[in-house]
């Protein structure tokens, strides 16, 4: 399953994809316990596929429009203090 087939589900779809694909990977799971497992590559294509579903279903749940901006960072305050005494000393 790549991005474009993952774009044109419908979100009843990717919850009906989403559990089925978690219960492939369980049962490759418990495959690989029990017995040998034909194709061990079945598992990243697995988590892979799982991994497009969840991102898809997340930037649809996203809100529209422009990003918020950032508030502005403060500034950490200077240590001039340290620095006098450091020069004071050093003129003695």
């Amino acid at each position: 399953m790549d991005g474009k087939e993952v774009r044109g589900l419908s979100d009843e779809e990717i919850g009906a994809e989403l559990k089925r694909l978690r219960a492939r990977l369980f049962t490759l799971g418990t495959q690989a316990v029990t017995e040998k497992v034909e194709d061990n590559s079945q598992f990243t294509k697995v988590r892979r596929d799982i991994a497009r579903l969840m991102t898809e279903r997340t930037r649809r749940a996203a809100p529209t429009g422009p990003a918020p901006k950032a508030a502005p960072t403060k500034k950490a305050p200077t240590r001039t203090a340290g620095k006098a005494k450091t020069a004071a000393k050093a003129k003695k």
